[in-house]
């Protein structure tokens, strides 16, 4: 037992790293979008750069683990994205920033499938669910807590040091590995699906950058990548289900209960993704908090979750996760719903703190059952690696498209409102052209020099009343997304053992 305790704390701070790194950056992008002078687009590749990677890849990890054993693959996994996080912090600019971002993801999709299945290995099937519950929580945790971090250090040092933050929690978890989690061996057979990964990426990379590239340049290229890229998902399915040794086992999915999960999944994390990826904007460029400040704002979240996310994991393993499982986004999406409305609060504990407190209960009675049943969901432990490398990578993928969704419907709507204010106030036509060339930089677009005070007044009001509409549009697509993730409970029962032949 006291081996398991080790592993337990190896991949929960393993799995913590890229959880973090996935929203730690959140309240740096204000900063990095001032400092190396990067439109919302370049925003949202650095946060997609990772995501796109991570959700494609990871389902490589699970079948890596699985096959060439689990903890030599999570130390691999750790290596690489230490590696890629210093490189991160080095970046000069945004491209080389979002390359290294992508070779963060490669990093992570290695350590996140592998940690999961070693819980499922080193864990009797009694103490099991327990553990799952302990490392969804806290690792849910660090993924709301990101911001927190993140806002303090960039506040404290600079952007940058969000990313360094991951070098010691690295030599920890290598030091635990080491020491004291001995090797699980894999099975050394089967061809990787290195076909199913391929259409993955391209899938993914070509969906989402024309949903992210689509506000600014439309027109038929970005259809087309767009139609390539849903040709590509296709094809995944299509090699998948033929596939000999396929990243995802089609057979995972006969269990009413891991399929169940996984549409809550996918829409409950996507809701979070967009919403998490937009706050920050809101807070910094339109409420003028501090990065600390906006870091901190997410407190309620953390706190409430750290609470509750034991607690929930504990009763569903009693009465069964599917209450929780329906209360919970329900709860959250309310907490979504509501910060379409902040702008109505002219302080923190007004117009954000109800909200934030109701997304911390929604989330903190969800993450655990969730992991839960999609561990408990399938009965041979063979699939432990791609089981969980599924649901991580459906987790990540729900991100990706909710942040380049959330990012083009919000361009969209600023540009068109801000228009019409401009018009309102009877604004020049070169001040509008001016304004609209600066529609991609969203809340920080600046009205230009030489103007009269009460017209730069009201470029400034305009710009800020388009952002908070736009905000406030997409706060209520998450609110939707969060609330119908519960019919995904559905089909989830008492966790029932689904063998796979």
């Amino acid at each position: 037992m006291r081996t398991a305790r080790w592993a337990l704390a190896a991949t929960i701070l393993g799995s913590s790293m890229a959880f973090l790194d996935g929203t730690v950056v959140n309240v740096a992008l204000p900063v990095l979008q001032s400092q190396l002078h990067a439109t919302i687009n370049d925003a949202q590749w650095i946060v997609n750069a990772y995501l796109l990677v991570l959700s494609a890849l990871t389902l490589v990890g699970g079948s890596l683990g699985d096959r060439f054993g689990l903890v030599r693959i999570d130390a691999i996994g750790v290596v690489l994205f230490t590696g890629a996080s210093v490189w991160c912090g080095l970046a000069p600019g945004v491209s080389q920033l979002v390359i290294a971002r992508a070779v963060q993801g490669t990093g992570a999709a290695l350590l996140v499938p592998a940690s999961l299945a070693i819980i499922t290995e080193v864990f009797p099937a009694a103490e099991r669910g327990k553990a799952i519950g302990t490392w969804s929580a806290l690792t849910a945790i660090s993924i709301i807590g990101g911001p927190l971090l993140g806002g303090a250090l960039v506040q404290a040092i600079s952007w940058r040091a969000v990313f360094f933050i991951n070098v010691p929690l690295a030599v920890v978890v290598l030091w635990i590995l080491a020491r004291h989690v001995p090797s699980i061996p894999g099975s050394g057979r089967g061809a990787i699906d290195w076909q199913g990964a391929l259409l993955a990426i391209a899938g993914l990379g070509a969906v989402t950058w024309s949903l992210i590239e689509a506000p600014a340049r439309r027109g038929a290229p970005v259809i087309a990548v767009g139609a390539a890229g849903v040709c590509c998902l296709v094809a995944f399915v299509v090699a998948e289900a033929r596939s000999e040794h396929p990243l995802v086992p089609v057979a995972l999915f006969r269990s009413r209960s891991f399929s169940g999960a996984n549409v809550l999944t996918l829409l409950l994390y996507g809701a979070l993704g967009g919403v998490m990826f937009l706050l920050p904007f809101e807070w910094i460029q339109v409420r003028h908090y501090t990065p600390a400040e906006a870091g901190a704002a997410f407190l309620p979240v953390v706190v409430t979750m750290s609470v509750l996310s034991p607690l929930s994991g504990r009763f569903a393993d009693r009465f069964g996760p599917r209450l929780f499982l329906i209360a919970g986004p329900v709860i959250a999406g309310a907490g979504f719903a509501l910060l379409a409305f902040c702008e109505r609060g002219a302080t923190y504990a007004s117009a954000f703190a109800p909200a934030l407190l109701l997304l911390g209960v929604g989330m903190g009675l969800t993450v655990a059952p969730l992991t839960t049943t999609v561990m408990t969901s399938i009965h041979d432990e063979r699939h432990a690696g791609a089981a969980s490398g599924v649901n991580n990578a459906v987790a990540r993928a729900a991100g990706l498209f909710a942040t380049a969704i959330f990012g083009a419907v919000a361009v969209v709507i600023f540009s068109a409102d801000l228009h019409r204010r401009l018009v309102a106030f009877g604004a020049p036509e070169q001040l509008r052209r001016t304004m609209a060339a600066q529609t991609l930089r969203l809340a920080n677009a600046a009205p230009p020099r030489g103007l009269d005070a009460r017209t730069r007044t009201e470029v400034e009001q305009s710009v800020r009343g388009a952002f908070q509409k736009a905000f406030a549009v997409d706060m209520l697509g998450g609110a939707v997304l969060a609330a119908v993730s519960a019919a995904g409970a559905v089909a989830i029962g008492r966790p029932a053992p689904h063998r796979i032949r």
